[in-house]
């Protein structure tokens, strides 16, 4: 595969979609809905150089100051686009990425990258490649295993770190001694990403380790407080002091990661009422990432810290993965559909209208509940745009494909954009580890902060 061809499907990439000023949006249209998202696309690979130069330093990964788990977020984001809007123009560009960033022993430990991948990082990751293989994205690279054989490694490396030497059980944030901020401290998106990629194994594989893998998870995380009793989703805890006091902070991206694992196995378990139940109830408790003011009612925002201008880098993209997941969780479970419409039909049309700046009026801004452009642009607010319009398309394209529908399909995708399938064959899936059962952990106890005091020490914990 040529770097420059590849370079020249971006540029071309620009008319697949008639352009559509995104401020003029409108959700009732799937035309305008798919060319929007189309403009919203453009803007976000505008922020991806790293096919010109055809280095292991930049391909994949967008320019500073975005880390590598942000890059593997936005390829999910663009493996969603190509899906729900049946626009090809970046699947080479999107192939190239991801069969770049497998690692050695193809499971996404990336030795380039060892310097800041966490165990969240690589659950992003995993969440890109079950789209590929959920939707039998073609992998054309014979020297490489087929995506479901990817996520099961990437799973069985994440397994292996399950840690019960304290809090019970449990995911550290981070992998490696050599990054040891966060070694002692277990947060929900790293267990929450584990959760999620456990049911959607499950599902793709009709592997009952991994439903018995996802219980368990979920069990722990209940258990330490990470999930309360009406399903908000917190932050994390120190291993310290054995996971006592949690961290009450909270991120949408979290509450989503969570919400669509539940929502994976209650499609799996044919609709069983406790994970019905939890899907529910974590759609409900996402409430609080809406509505920000009362002249801005369903309106998306980051509550933790958008109101404070606290907001780094990484959180300006977490709207985006809220968004992709409850789009996701309406295909998984369908009464969940009104809800979702209700909240994301109106933060998509406030998004599309932050998306009004730059010379071409379609730069996207941060904060939705203004009116339109606040002149905070980034990869993130591109990425949390594109999500929350695009997955307007959902109920009119195939939902993830499930065990005995997922192929590995081979072909090669050119820099027309074109895939020529060669093959179609059952994809085979490695060995996966036994289940341990979870030990019992003590009932914990949190101290109230308030939101900036608590944002603050979040902010010194995890992004130092």
């Amino acid at each position: 595969m040529h770097m420059k061809s590849i370079h020249v499907a971006l540029a071309a990439a620009a008319g697949a979609a008639a352009f559509t000023l995104p401020k003029n949006i409108n959700i009732n249209d799937v035309s305008s809905v798919r060319n929007v998202a189309g403009t919203l696309a453009w803007e976000l690979m505008a922020w991806y150089k790293g096919n010109v130069t055809n280095t292991p330093t930049t391909i994949a990964v967008f320019p500073e100051p975005y880390y590598w788990w942000e890059a593997g977020a936005a390829w999910g984001a663009m493996l969603d686009y190509s899906h729900y809007t049946g626009d090809s123009s970046y699947d080479a560009v999107i192939s190239q990425a991801l069969l770049s960033q497998v690692g050695p022993k193809f499971d996404f430990m990336v030795p380039e990258h060892y310097g800041s991948e966490g165990n969240d990082d690589q659950a992003f990751w995993s969440f890109a490649i079950l789209n590929a293989a959920e939707r039998n994205f073609p992998q054309p690279d014979d020297s490489i295993p087929p995506w479901l054989d990817i996520a099961v490694n990437i799973w069985n490396s994440m397994a292996a770190r399950w840690n019960t030497s304290s809090c019970g059980g449990g995911l550290a944030w981070q992998i490696f001694e050599s990054n040891p901020n966060g070694m002692d401290y277990k947060n929900s998106v790293s267990n929450g990403g584990f959760f999620q990629l456990s049911a959607r194994l499950a599902r793709a594989t009709g592997n009952n380790t991994y439903l018995e893998w996802a219980q368990k998870v979920w069990d722990w995380s209940e258990s330490v407080g990470f999930i309360d009793s009406k399903f908000n989703v917190y932050d994390g805890a120190s291993s310290k002091n054995n996971c006592d006091t949690v961290n009450k902070l909270s991120f949408s991206y979290a509450q989503g990661i969570y919400m669509y694992g539940a929502a994976v196995l209650y499609n799996y378990t044919d609709g069983n009422k406790t994970w019905g139940d939890r899907t529910a109830g974590l759609l409900w408790a996402a409430d609080s990432y809406f509505s920000p003011f009362p002249n801005a009612t369903n309106i998306m925002f980051e509550h933790a810290c958008e109101p404070y201008e606290l907001c780094n880098n990484d959180m300006k993209s977490f709207k985006g993965y809220l968004s992709r997941f409850m789009w996701a969780t309406t295909r998984m479970m369908p009464s969940t559909l009104l809800r979702v419409q209700t909240l994301l039909n109106d933060s998509a049309v406030a998004a599309a209208k932050a998306c009004s700046g730059g010379t071409n009026q379609t730069v996207c801004g941060q904060k939705w509940y203004v009116g339109g452009f606040d002149g905070v642009t980034g990869l993130g607010q591109q990425l949390t745009a594109l999500e929350t319009v695009q997955g307007l398309l959902a109920q009119h394209v195939t939902a993830p494909f499930k065990a005995g529908q997922i192929k590995h399909v081979k072909g090669t995708v050119s820099a027309s954009s074109s895939s020529s399938v060669v093959v179609a064959t059952a994809s085979s899936t490695s060995t996966v580890l036994a289940p341990t059962s979870a030990t019992a952990t003590p009932s914990l106890t949190a101290t109230p902060m308030t939101i900036p005091l608590l944002l603050g020490y979040a902010l010194i914990m995890r992004f130092a």
